[in-house]
């Protein structure tokens, strides 16, 4: 089984930090592979590390502009920018 397999499957079984321990190390040896880099994105937007998802869906982007990094780093950026005032008046 590969390592991105076995990546996969720790997903699979809810084993998020063991998946997240992996995907880390699986970029650090492939620096310049835009579908690690936007699977670690997608791993840490659902830990909510938004800032770090959104840094690897960019950094995919310029590796592969038509990565599905893409549309993730947009809809990221839009839920960065959303602004309610009402939120913020009662």
């Amino acid at each position: 089984m590969t390592n991105l397999q076995n990546y996969r499957q720790l997903i699979s079984e809810s084993c998020f930090q063991e998946a997240l321990g992996l995907i880390d190390i699986l970029v650090n040896e492939s620096p310049g592979d835009d579908v690690l880099l936007f699977e670690r994105g997608k791993l840490k937007w659902r830990l909510g590390d938004r800032a770090g998802a959104t840094g690897d869906y960019a950094k995919a982007v310029l590796i592969n502009p038509d990565s599905p990094a893409a549309r993730a780093l947009e809809h990221a950026r839009d839920i960065a920018d959303f602004f309610n005032p009402d939120l913020y008046n009662p």
